[in-house]
């Protein structure tokens, strides 16, 4: 990577075969993003690395519980490290090395940082490091608020509680004036007797959550079972792995009454994208199987047609209106021509949602974290405008995107735009992902009542931008 940016400054590149001027500056800027973002990982990737630890040390006699901490637990968008905290009987003083030792002997470990009285740090193999602590039983909960954090969130609750005569630490709530332990087993009790309601992780950012919690006003923030569909989501058609019918047979198993089906349109050619005939083509394919399953499964689940139709490099769209007035549910999203001015991407993207038959804005800022940042947009101007017209805005909960991000969520509830979350599925497994999504909306202060699809299908239908008539 060194030697190849280099040779990339010192003009070495300049005349190999396709490597103008322009394919120079995006290398430089592709090894300046990769840098940036070294030693971060996605959140699906950091929860598998901390599911198969947490198998592997519970298999070992005398643990009882392996919890999460740190971002993992507050749902960041991205994690820099692991931290896992380890109960039982067999993190007792006597017996606690022979759990250090067994953590060590980890096979994926890479390299092994540190090893103490009770706590073991290594890197796994793809480059996260893990950071497992040992602890008692009676200091649990005081541990776990310690290491979840944040930082900021931690240092105002300490001042908190050193007004109320208190100290705070990994270890207990006490007393200043004689040490006594006030509560250190559970958070719930250490946030009692602080005065303040339980602050669920992901609220834990120092953004006003400290003073919600004392005035019992905290929300309550959208939970995974609230969720009645997706309105995203890919089948073989383009660029899926499965069928109309197994996507929404994967979707009841999620609990789902409904799901809309938005294959791509054909501006994306390496995704196989549908052209007009046969996007209307496949609509009658989408009815025919809705009717099917309607009759089978007893009216259970209703499928929508739609499209992600893309929107064009002018802000037109990649279809006719008189295809997209055919469907169900139309998903306007930006796939080509990222590197736009900001002026330019704004009104290519205001000029979209004009279109009066797009309901949905699809991953509204384009990033993909750890991969490519947003494209420059005026984020404010464009939520205005589609809380103006009736656009829904998406929360793609897909973890390589998990657009809009959670600062983007408040002020798009702050302009009264319409809010749904999708998975953006191109497989029946990808509907798993919507829990990563959810963690986001909870970052963001959101209830249930602040997303659509957390609505009855006849519901969620009047709640959409209406179609022209």
């Amino acid at each position: 990577m060194d030697e190849l940016e280099v040779a990339a400054r010192e003009g070495k590149l300049d005349n190999l075969p396709r490597c103008g001027p322009k394919q120079v500056a995006k290398i430089l800027q592709g090894i300046a993003d990769y840098r940036k973002h070294a030693g971060r990982f996605h959140l699906d990737d950091a929860e598998m690395a901390a599911e198969k630890l947490t198998e592997y040390l519970l298999g070992l006699p005398g643990i009882t519980r392996v919890t999460p901490a740190g971002s993992l637990r507050r749902g960041r968008e991205t994690v820099g490290d692991l931290d896992l905290l380890v109960t039982g009987p067999g993190c007792v003083e006597d017996k606690v090395n022979a759990v250090v030792e067994h953590v060590a002997a980890y096979p994926p470990i890479a390299d092994l940082i540190a090893k103490g009285q009770n706590k073991a740090s290594f890197h796994l193999r793809n480059g996260l490091q893990v950071d497992v602590r040992m602890l008692p039983e009676e200091s649990y909960g005081a541990a776990l608020q310690y290491f979840t954090g944040s930082k900021m969130h931690n240092v105002s609750l300490r001042q908190r509680a050193l007004k109320l005569g208190y100290t705070l630490n990994e270890y207990a709530l006490a007393r200043l004036d004689d040490g006594s332990v006030q509560s250190s087993s559970s958070e719930e009790e250490i946030y009692a007797a602080l005065g303040m309601d339980w602050i669920p992780p992901e609220l834990r950012e120092n953004l006003g959550e400290i003073e919600a919690a004392e005035q019992h006003r905290l929300p309550r923030l959208i939970e995974q079972s609230d969720i009645r569909g997706d309105l995203h989501m890919h089948t073989h058609a383009t660029d899926g792995k499965n069928s109309i019918r197994e996507m929404a047979e994967a979707a009841l198993e999620c609990g789902y009454s409904y799901i809309a089906i938005t294959d791509h349109s054909k501006n994306l050619a390496m995704t196989n994208g549908l052209d007009d005939a046969r996007a209307m083509e496949h609509v009658e394919r989408i009815r025919a199987v809705d009717r099917e399953m309607a009759r089978e499964m007893e009216g259970r689940i209703r499928i929508f047609s739609g499209i992600e139709v893309d929107i064009l490099a002018d802000g037109a769209l990649d279809l006719s209106d008189e295809v997209l007035a055919q469907m169900d549910m139309v998903v306007a999203s930006v796939h080509s021509h990222f590197s736009q001015p900001v002026e330019q991407m704004t009104e290519r993207i205001l000029r979209a949602v004009e279109n009066p038959y797009v309901r949905v804005l699809g991953h509204p800022t384009g990033r993909l974290l750890l991969r490519r940042e947003a494209y420059a947009l005026d984020v404010d101007a464009v939520l205005r405008r589609c809380a103006e017209l009736g656009v829904a805005v998406e929360h793609n909960a897909y973890p390589d995107r998990l657009d809009l991000n959670d600062r983007n969520l408040r002020l798009a509830k702050e302009l009264g735009c319409k809010i749904v979350i999708d998975t953006d599925a191109h497989q029946t497994s990808h509907l798993d992902k919507m829990r990563y999504g959810i963690r986001q909306l909870r970052r963001a202060w959101l209830r249930a009542q602040d997303v659509l699809n957390t609505r009855p299908a006849e519901e969620l239908v009047r709640q959409l931008r209406p179609r022209p008539v």
